[in-house]
């Protein structure tokens, strides 16, 4: 009979840390969860030095400078747009210009100095904010921490109605952002991380 009721205690205690985790209440989360999107990679932009590599030719095998213009100047092919494309994209297009005059080109293109990362990678605040603003991107940086370095909404703000603008893999998405229910309420589900290029627009109340 004791033994019986000690089994039946000690069961009950197993239960209650298992349910429990043995970790007490966990905490709310402070950063919203946006939609996955694929990591995009870094396309080239004017300023952007760049190491033009083919293979067993060095004389076709220059580091050229991104013009104002978006383009390139190599041996041979003459002008290539190179502003907008990945390494990869790159390399394809001037192995298959330089296959006019060369036999098989195996071509690396590498980017040397990302001199236009700078505004690439820069997060945006427009709209009803004290300071509209564009900051470096920083990882693990939410919409609240750049919407407060814009000085914050202003007094004519409609800032339950903000959206984040963001394109990735070429599809644009709208994300609603819930401002005044973040600073006032402590409701953390819309205070998305942020990625590069993303833009927060903070529209302005109809009166």
């Amino acid at each position: 009979m004791y033994k019986r009721i000690a089994l039946i205690a000690i069961a009950s205690v197993c239960l209650w840390g298992c349910a429990s985790g043995g970790g007490g209440s966990v905490p709310p989360a402070v950063v919203g969860t946006s939609p996955e999107a694929p990591v995009a990679q870094y396309q080239i932009g004017p300023g952007d030095q760049l190491q033009i590599s083919v293979w067993q030719h060095p004389d076709l095998s220059p580091s050229v400078t991104v013009l104002p213009d978006g383009e390139i100047s190599l041996p041979l092919v003459g002008e290539v747009k190179a502003s907008g494309m990945t390494e990869k994209d790159l390399s394809a297009v001037i192995r298959d210009k330089m296959a006019e005059y060369v036999r098989s080109p195996e071509v690396t293109v590498t980017v040397l100095n990302a001199e236009s990362a700078n505004f690439q990678q820069r997060i945006r605040v427009t709209g009803a904010v004290l300071r509209p603003a564009s900051v470096p991107f920083k990882k693990g940086m939410t919409v609240l921490d750049v919407v407060l370095e814009a000085g914050g909404p202003n007094e004519f703000a409609s800032s339950n109605s903000c959206v984040l603008y963001r394109t990735a893999g070429g599809t644009a998405q709208q994300l609603p952002v819930r401002l005044d229910d973040i600073l006032k309420k402590g409701k953390m589900e819309t205070n998305y991380e942020l990625q590069p290029a993303d833009v927060i627009t903070i529209p302005e109340r109809l009166f």
